[in-house]
């Protein structure tokens, strides 16, 4: 009777081990399969990537509708000024480990509404500084929520002075003390 239950316990043990070991395997191939998929880009990416063509003058163009790309060199750089935001200097509250945030950054605007947005700045500067005030303390010390911080900003500020004014937000300073 002992020898009945032994092998039965040997079956059962072999079964378990053979579905382990075809799971884990299976996984594997779908992984593996998934990420081919994605790094060769068999399917085209769901955020409406555009492919990148060059013309004729050697400049990088949208591929479908031959219109120039952000960051190509030439024409489109030239056209981009940065305008300068005053720093700010942010209390963060009594209760707080660091007692100030020192923040500066530059705006990415198009040259020909870089006066627009220098008349704007006071806007820009209350819109940020209420932003910074109203985030907790423990997100501006977290480094992984930085870009997270500047998306929220860049689209604050494009609120302010219109999307088609501001391209990009550049922080150069952000310090904690």
């Amino acid at each position: 009777m002992t020898e009945v239950s032994q092998s039965q316990v040997d079956e059962v043990q072999k079964k378990s081990r053979k579905g382990l070991i075809m799971g884990v395997l299976g996984a594997a191939i779908l992984g593996g399969t998934g990420f081919f998929v994605t790094y060769t880009g068999v399917f085209p990416s769901a955020g409406g990537d555009s492919e990148v063509a060059v013309d004729s003058h050697g400049a990088s163009v949208d591929a479908g509708h031959g219109e120039p790309v952000e960051g190509d060199h030439g024409d489109v750089v030239s056209s981009v000024t940065f305008v300068a935001l005053d720093t700010l200097i942010i209390t963060l509250g009594k209760f707080a480990s660091s007692q100030h945030l020192r923040f500066q950054a530059y705006l990415e605007v198009p040259a020909a509404a870089a006066d627009e947005v220098e008349h704007l700045s006071p806007r820009i500067l209350d819109v940020l500084n209420t932003y910074l005030r109203a985030v907790s303390e423990s997100e501006l010390e977290d480094p992984a929520s930085m870009n997270r911080l500047r998306a929220q900003m860049l689209r604050r500020v494009q609120v302010v002075v219109g999307e088609e004014n501001v391209r990009d937000l550049l922080i150069t300073e952000f310090v904690l003390n």
